[in-house]
């Protein structure tokens, strides 16, 4: 059996998650838990816009849509860089934004 991956959450992404609804919140729970074992998330897409190798988790309840963008394929943890709920179709540019940026500082921090 492997040893699943810790998740370290960048910046204020882990309280952004505390502030999901209930239902939302054990929803992400559920699929990080997934991404730690080496498995997808159920409903995800790759987010190349913020970087390689960056997806996103798609969960959505009667309260609205929510997004985890995360990076799995650095080999110590499981790095969640943004938390949000999305509030039109498009993803808005401050949250691509703020993503990318948690991502360039990550890629730096571990020498990439």
């Amino acid at each position: 059996m492997t040893v699943p991956k810790p998740v370290v959450f960048r910046g204020g992404s882990l309280d952004d998650l505390r502030a999901f609804p209930l239902v939302a919140k054990r929803e992400a729970g559920y699929q990080l838990d997934q991404v730690q074992n080496g498995q997808e998330p159920d409903d995800w897409k790759p987010m190349h816009t913020v970087g390689q190798g960056v997806k996103e988790i798609r969960i959505r309840d009667e309260t609205g849509a929510f997004r985890i963008i995360y990076v799995a394929r650095l080999a110590d943890a499981v790095y969640v860089l943004h938390c949000f709920q999305k509030k039109t179709a498009k993803t808005s540019k401050s949250d691509l934004n703020l993503a990318a940026c948690r991502y360039r500082d990550l890629l730096k921090e571990v020498g990439q």
